[in-house]
């Protein structure tokens, strides 16, 4: 028999490698941290048409130009035993785990067609991510889903990875502009092109100052009404918010898509002197709010609160995915988002439909501009460091479900994209893992902006939802634009 003597010196290779190994893995950020746990978990779906079919793409573009893109795409979360801090893990891929092709019956129409790909989206929300894989799956639905539209492809992507800001980026690294594959994509600013010069900064600065103790205090209580939103005070119970929203995560979604041209929006930002997300946030808004009186009359004035998501990023356009790893980038890969709490506007006999546009805008407008983002940020870091990232998770969970609505926005390119060669007609993106029965995204391209509504389904009624948004788009575009020019 031979005995085998553990020494100091296998302790301190063990120790070395154990540290070596330690060392390759990443943190994960705090609201990655909260977006991945028992509690919630978020994931993102991104929808490319394309002009032409896309069975002929190989499944080699997967390895060959998406996983490139970021380190994310080939690590997997893991927690230390410890302390059970999350971090990524660098692990290998097999690409036939993460790529899948579903069949349907040959011969339907378009609209069938599309019917099945909204449907097979809803399957696909309701399957976890597997934890033991990195968190994310392309699909590739080979069939007509309208005019012009011959194929398209769905990324599952987990919010854990990133937000809207870091996986679009991540997508636009493997596209091109469709009419000249050697210029870039153009993307249109959020930031005014017009910079304050160093006399006005200063002015600015000195009237900064003045206002000083009004904005703490203003800032002081958004921020207590924020927690006191997130915990105690929940929307009343309405047809857009079900007495059953415990669980409505779990439950199958029902989609449907709208569009509208943005050079009709822009008439409506030039004479109202707002921005396209107050705007359509507004629209929103106002749409969901008829639908609401029109199922139950007595809803029109009931407490009800939609989240807006802010991206607390200095943006001026998207950067490439190499610049936003950089160590103190500018403008840094993962989640830097928060909520904006945006109350919506109850309906009363005369109401002016362009309230809507202007108490969101109001709203937006001063919570970007006072401390309440950046305290609720340190109450979710002291949070974690004092409760844990799943107690904090339970908290932003809360926060989803007190509301009646979630609203978020991103901006996509001005010029057609192509994926090898293969143009790309149209782009819309949704989510799943919300606790909440409506869910709007909203993202422009080539003109057009795509409103994505996702719904619990069999609780609200997309059809007459849709109606009621369109209709709501064209009563304030009458009230801001009288002449239609």
């Amino acid at each position: 028999m031979v005995m085998k003597v553990k020494t100091k010196i296998d302790d301190d290779m063990i120790s070395a490698k154990q540290q070596e190994e330690d060392e390759e893995l990443t943190p994960v950020s705090p609201l990655g941290q909260y977006l991945n746990s028992s509690v919630l978990s978020l994931t993102l779906y991104a929808v490319l048409e394309f002009k032409v079919p896309v069975n002929d793409l190989p499944i080699s573009l997967v390895s060959d130009h998406f996983l490139p893109i970021s380190p994310r795409f080939s690590s997997i979360m893991v927690s230390e035993e410890k302390s059970g801090v999350k971090k990524w893990k660098p692990v290998k891929v097999n690409v036939d785990d993460h790529y899948f092709v579903p069949e349907f019956p040959q011969g339907l129409s378009p609209e069938e067609y599309n019917e099945c790909l909204y449907n097979y989206i809803s399957k696909i929300a309701l399957e976890e991510l597997p934890q033991t894989l990195p968190l994310w799956q392309i699909h590739k639905f080979n069939y007509p889903t309208s005019t012009g539209v011959l194929g398209s492809l769905i990324f599952k992507l987990h919010h854990s990875l990133g937000d809207g800001y870091s996986l679009m980026g991540a997508l636009l690294s493997c596209l091109q502009r469709a009419d000249n594959p050697s210029l870039p994509l153009t993307l249109p600013s959020r930031q005014s092109s017009s910079r304050p010069s160093a006399k006005n900064a200063n002015v600015s600065f000195f009237r900064a100052a003045a206002r000083f103790p009004s904005t703490l205090m203003t800032s002081l209580f958004d921020f207590g009404q924020s927690i006191l939103k997130s915990t105690i005070m929940e929307d009343d119970l309405t047809p857009i918010r079900s007495d059953t929203v415990d669980g409505v995560e779990s439950r199958p979604l029902d989609l449907t898509n709208m569009a509208f041209p943005l050079d009709q929006i822009k008439k409506i930002t030039t004479s109202l002197k707002v921005t396209i997300n107050d705007v359509m946030t507004g629209v929103i808004l106002l749409g969901a709010r008829m639908y609401m009186e029109a199922e139950d009359n007595k809803s029109g004035s009931a407490n009800s609160m939609a989240l807006g998501l802010l991206n607390t990023r200095d943006i001026d356009g998207y950067k490439s995915v190499s610049e936003m790893l950089k160590p103190k980038a500018k403008m840094p890969w993962g989640n830097q988002f928060a909520f904006l709490h945006l109350p919506i506007p109850k309906l009363t006999g005369s109401h002016d439909p362009l309230d809507f546009i202007f108490r969101t805008h109001q709203t937006v407008k001063r919570l970007k501009n006072n401390y309440a983002v950046f305290l609720n940020a340190q109450f979710l870091e002291i949070s974690r460091k004092f409760i844990g990232p799943e107690a904090t998770s339970k908290f932003l969970q809360s926060t989803m479900k007190n509301s009646s609505i979630c609203i978020s926005n991103m901006i996509g390119p001005v010029e057609q994209m192509a994926l090898a060669n293969h143009p790309i007609q149209g782009l819309y993106f949704t989510a799943s893992g919300l606790p909440q029965s409506l869910v709007v995204t909203l993202i422009s391209y080539v003109g057009t902006l795509r409103a994505t509504i996702a719904v619990e389904k069999g609780f609200i009624d997309t059809g007459k939802l849709k109606k009621f948004i369109s209709k709501a788009y064209d009563v304030i575009f009458e009230a801001a634009v009288p002449c239609g020019c």
